[in-house]
């Protein structure tokens, strides 16, 4: 489950700037809306961040990408020549000169009994600090775990004598996470600290047009759990009344059944469906896989080709009972920007000023009347978040 996710210089966001998924306690509505796991601090389902074309609410979710594919890549091209990770993905803020400043990220997050905080900064040539923290949660008892200055790493007390023996093998520019985690140790923090960063879906805004995607997932879930993927698909009226697939031949062929007006039914090639539809069936696939799982799903730009009905179906989804699963995720549409619908710590806007600064506010921030209207007054501007339009003719000579 995600508490936090914190940037530092990547990208728009000079600034330090995090993204909080812990509820406020003194706001009472929308009790199904959050997370309880039985401590002080309640956690949020979903959220919602808005924002003006170019604003930067997308380079959250490269950020997040980065972040990953840093953890993921470190460790993975030391010997071969490649490019390293860190270089790739080292895309600092660029309207300033020379700036040559580290980038930095930190994640919190709750995984079984235990609250891990993780984070590091680096630049294009080696990692400069990394730490890892746990807390316990039945205790409170918080221990460092390691702690990383360039080349030097402390380790704390629980692990110290089964790492150190490794320490002088770590390349300046491979994280200690990803260099620890390939490794056989006794100690799982490794391990649960990378596999809860890596079970955050994080999903780019043209996942329906990766027909690897569909290939990879669907004919298992036709396979395994057809019954509520027709279920679902009747839900948004999609008028398929069953999915079948062939692979006996080269290329996998997904077929869609709809019924005719004399009751018959009529097979139609599923790729000839409307984009609604296929986004509507792999979001299907990642809401039920982080549903099962208690995962984290960031989705940028979850509104394009769905119905604001539709997007409202798919984010109740997260809101049955016992669910710990979460929706992050980055929209223009306002429809559902509505106290009967959201909390004021599940709305987020990302603002830019007019020399390229990224900043991120949530709605919690903004001292709000009890009666105001959360779309009416972020329309108006109350907010941040709205495109700074200026007169403009396409007449000419003007």
């Amino acid at each position: 489950m995600l508490v936090q996710f914190m940037l530092k210089n990547v990208l728009s966001f000079r600034d330090e700037t995090i993204l909080d998924m812990t509820a406020i306690n003194a706001y009472k509505e929308h009790g199904s809306n959050l997370i309880d796991i039985g401590l002080k601090e309640k956690y949020l389902k979903t959220a919602a961040v808005y924002g003006a074309n170019a604003s930067g609410k997308s380079n959250i979710y490269f950020a997040l990408t980065y972040f990953q594919q840093i953890v993921r890549e470190s460790l993975n091209n030391v010997e071969t020549g490649d490019r390293i990770a860190i270089d790739k993905y080292y895309v600092p803020f660029a309207f300033e000169n020379d700036n040559k400043d580290n980038s930095e990220f930190e994640i919190i997050m709750i995984l079984g009994n235990f609250e891990y905080q993780y984070g590091f900064s680096y630049n294009a040539a080696y990692i400069a600090e990394e730490w890892l923290y746990r807390k316990s949660l039945t205790t409170n008892r918080k221990i460092t775990l390691f702690e990383r200055k360039a080349a030097e790493v402390k380790f704390g007390a629980t692990i110290r004598k089964e790492c150190e023996v490794y320490s002088a093998q770590l390349p300046v520019e491979t994280l200690v996470l990803s260099f620890f985690n390939k490794l056989k140790l006794k100690t799982t923090v490794f391990k649960d600290a990378y596999s809860g960063i890596m079970d955050i879906f994080v999903v780019p805004t043209d996942f329906w047009e990766d027909r690897r995607e569909l290939k990879l997932f669907l004919p298992s879930v036709i396979d395994h759990e057809k019954e509520k993927l027709l279920d679902f698909l009747n839900a948004i009226d999609s008028g398929i009344r069953t999915i079948k697939y062939d692979e006996s031949e080269k290329d996998i062929r997904f077929t869609a059944f709809h019924r005719g007006k004399n009751g018959e039914d009529y097979p139609l090639n599923l790729y000839a469906e409307s984009e609604g539809t296929l986004k509507s069936i792999m979001l299907f696939i990642y809401v039920r896989m982080a549903i099962l799982n208690d995962a984290s799903l960031f989705v940028d730009e979850l509104n394009v080709k769905l119905h604001p009905l539709l997007l409202k179906f798919i984010i109740n989804l997260f809101y049955e009972e016992d669910s710990r699963a979460q929706l992050i995720y980055t929209t223009h549409d306002t429809t559902l920007m509505d106290k009967r619908f959201f909390r004021r710590d599940q709305i987020w806007f990302v603002q830019k000023d007019e020399y390229g600064y990224s900043e991120l506010s949530a709605l919690s921030d903004f001292r709000i009347r009890s009666d105001a209207s959360f779309e009416k007054d972020y329309l108006a501007g109350v907010y941040g978040g709205i495109p700074l339009l200026k007169e403009f003719s396409l007449k000419e000579g003007e």
